[in-house]
């Protein structure tokens, strides 16, 4: 045997194997093959947008004091009546105030209030209206001043 006779063996034993492997290939695509990766990846792509979907949304709107639309969403601090300032002060102030969330004078607290009510009522007015430190304007509470002044006055009442 020659070389020549040699190469031709090795050539039709590599031509042999490349095409066993090409017929193997497609056999194993036919039994193992699986459904088009596009509708199972759209089909988990919507199992998880459906698993992790806000369960509510936030509307942050204002209304006009007196309005229809504020009544509904505070109708006790709206209310007239001798008890308007405990009224205002249940439905905004208390969320801070009953217990001293960021250094808010607690309800009754008469040395937390002392200088404060010191400085005069015009100043703890201007203090609650316009906010002070952590508190907002008004403590988030929506309606007129009038209101805001009442619960001012309730909580400088218990304070005295």
């Amino acid at each position: 045997m020659t070389d020549r006779a040699f190469m031709k063996s090795f050539g039709g034993l590599i031509l042999a194997l490349v095409s066993l492997t090409v017929i193997l290939f497609i056999i194993a695509q036919i039994v193992g093959g699986k459904e088009s990766k596009s509708v199972e990846a759209t089909a988990d792509a919507k199992t998880i947008a459906e698993r992790i979907k806000p369960v509510g949304e936030v509307s942050v709107a204002t209304a006009a004091p007196g309005s229809p639309v504020m009544e509904a969403i505070i109708p006790s601090a709206i209310a007239a009546g001798d008890d308007k300032g405990k009224k205002v002060y249940d439905a905004s102030c208390a969320v801070c105030h009953a217990a001293g969330v960021a250094d808010a004078p607690k309800l009754g607290d008469k040395a937390a209030w002392a200088p404060r009510l010191k400085a005069g009522m015009d100043a703890v007015y201007a203090n609650a209206i316009k906010g002070k430190g952590a508190m907002p304007p008004k403590g988030t509470y929506q309606g007129p001043d009038a209101d805001v002044k009442a619960a001012v006055d309730y909580m400088a009442s218990k304070a005295k």
